[in-house]
């Protein structure tokens, strides 16, 4: 693995018009109601978390995109094109789960043919290793909390907004890596440590 690379988690996730139910306060007595149509209609997010593996100061950096139905081969291929533009040339290790349009034979020999992208797969059954899903819970929590909405574009708008907020605390970012247990940066051996 390149020791000077951008470790960069991706996953997906979906919305929909379906509300994300969330407690929330009321007046007493006046229990609050979520009117909406039930309509199926799905999007799909890709968000991919990175941090630099040897500088934390270049702190965390964010990519999402966002598209109607859901993500297969092709369209991962386009977000990577994406990040690709996004890291500028920058040595990038992808850590991702095990989606079969992500280890398709399709995706391995496009990857096969880029020199700034590694792909590393995190283990089966362990979404709590990815940053990215802290990501999505942290989304799905505040902006699109009892959102209803008969459009599509209003969800899209929501998440947008807490792509924004994210991306202006550099911290969260940090947070949701730590809340997953992995590090990035090995720590100072005791002789050559940052305060001396």
């Amino acid at each position: 693995m390149n020791t000077r690379a951008w470790i960069v988690f991706l996953d997906e996730s979906g919305v929909s018009l379906l509300p994300q139910i969330r407690r929330t306060y009321a007046p007493r007595g006046r229990t609050p109601l979520l009117r909406h149509r039930l309509n199926w209609k799905r999007a799909s997010m890709a968000g991919a978390l990175g941090y630099h593996s040897t500088d934390p100061d270049r702190g965390a950096r964010l990519c999402f995109h966002l598209k109607p139905g859901s993500y297969d081969t092709t369209a991962l291929i386009e977000v990577l094109e994406q990040m690709k533009a996004f890291y500028r040339g920058e040595q990038v290790v992808l850590v991702w789960d095990g989606l079969s349009a992500h280890w398709s034979r399709a995706m391995r020999a496009w990857v096969a043919e880029q020199d700034w992208l590694t792909l590393e797969r995190l283990p089966a059954y362990a979404p709590e290793l990815n940053p990215v899903e802290l990501l999505w819970s942290s989304l799905k929590k505040r902006e699109l909390a009892n959102l209803a909405s008969d459009h599509l574009a209003d969800v899209a708008d929501a998440t947008e907004q807490g792509i924004h907020r994210v991306n202006h605390n550099p911290r969260l970012p940090w947070s949701f890596l730590a809340h997953t247990g992995l590090t990035i940066h090995p720590p100072h051996p005791p002789n050559l440590r940052k305060d001396q």
